[in-house]
């Protein structure tokens, strides 16, 4: 466990995948050069991608092979030979957007032209050969042996992710009602800007694990996925509503102390819920949402007797009940849902 963690599982399959490619290539004896590159560079994150990438490295590498075998019988063993093989390999790889198996391809075509001497169909079907050992052992290196798995790695972001977004809502909403806070505002972008790219990390990971999926997972882990994604679904709305709150233009914020103090109360509640430091609960929930739904429609109602000019835009206040009433309904979507894989696991 010390050496994975310390080394990396991706590497550590890569030695081993490198190791029995060798071998087998020794065992039957030909060189190994070839397949022990290709075996390096399928070892992917994920299984699916190792598959779907090996499947356009084999031809892309016999194009390699076969320019090289051409390119050897023109002009012998040359600095052209070597060129024109690059040249080739990769225009047309490009040109059959074979794009994942490019380097692989160049880099077997040049490195052929200082073995082959010979007998050079009986070589390309060699480095054929090779090639599709070193795909296939590290192909099945990646699926059975330390197989990834980034559910937990995922699980533990959503959380982190949970408690971030709690802060910034809070903070937000505190920015924007205190006329001294209104300064710091750039400060919460920035926040924003940060969790983005936290929010994007985990979407990244969970695509690798959706399609990794059938390769390792059983009916029950499937489900308990299926939830984590759904709640990183709804982080990601929560994000793009406090997102929509502070890009939007402000005015003179014309609002009583009453209403405000009910904005900071329901912030509060909603950050401290997802900070963990009180307990979900629906009542609590049904009752916030209603008192926000009654200060809504107040505020629109009011609304009605600004002029046409002040109406271009939805008012600020406006903007702000809505996203708050919508962060407080994802809120709870949120909290169902983990609540529904507790009683799934049980």
């Amino acid at each position: 466990m010390k050496l994975r963690s310390f080394i990396g599982s991706r590497v550590i399959k890569t030695g081993i995948a490198v190791l029995l490619t060798a071998y087998i290539c020794e065992w039957i004896g030909w060189s190994p050069v070839f397949a022990v590159i290709t075996a390096i560079v399928t070892i992917e994150p994920t299984v699916s991608d190792s598959i779907r990438k090996g499947l356009i490295r084999f031809p892309a590498s016999a194009i390699g092979a076969a320019y090289a075998v051409l390119f050897i019988a023109l002009f012998g063993n040359s600095p052209v030979t070597y060129a024109l093989s690059a040249v080739f390999t990769i225009t047309t790889c490009f040109r059959l957007k074979l794009h994942d198996g490019l380097l692989v391809a160049t880099i077997t075509s040049v490195a052929m032209v200082d073995v082959i001497h010979s007998n050079y169909v009986m070589e390309f079907f060699i480095r054929l050969f090779t090639t599709t050992i070193g795909l296939s052992v590290s192909t099945l290196v990646n699926m059975f042996l330390l197989p990834p798995d980034y559910q937990k790695n995922i699980q533990t972001k959503v959380s982190s992710i949970a408690q971030e977004l709690g802060k910034q809502i809070q903070g937000i909403y505190y920015c924007l009602l205190h006329v001294d806070e209104i300064n710091n505002e750039s400060k919460y972008l920035d926040k924003l800007l940060e969790l983005d790219k936290l929010i994007i990390r985990a979407e990244i990971l969970s695509r690798y694990q959706t399609n990794d999926s059938k390769y390792h997972f059983t009916e029950n882990n499937q489900e308990k996925f299926k939830d984590i994604k759904t709640q990183l679904h709804f982080l990601r709305i929560m994000h793009y509503h406090l997102t929509n709150v502070i890009d939007h233009p402000k005015e003179q914020i014309n609002i009583d102390e009453k209403e405000k103090n009910e904005l900071l109360n329901v912030s509060s509640y909603i950050a401290q819920v997802l900070k963990k430091e009180l307990a979900y609960n629906s009542d609590d929930i049904q009752d916030k949402r209603t008192r926000l739904n009654e200060l809504f429609w107040k505020e629109k109602h009011r609304t009605h007797n600004l002029s046409s000019d002040m109406l271009n835009k939805l008012p600020f206040e406006l903007v702000m009940l809505y996203e708050l009433i919508s962060i407080l309904e994802l809120t709870e979507d949120y909290f169902y849902t983990a609540n529904l894989h507790k009683e799934n696991a049980n």
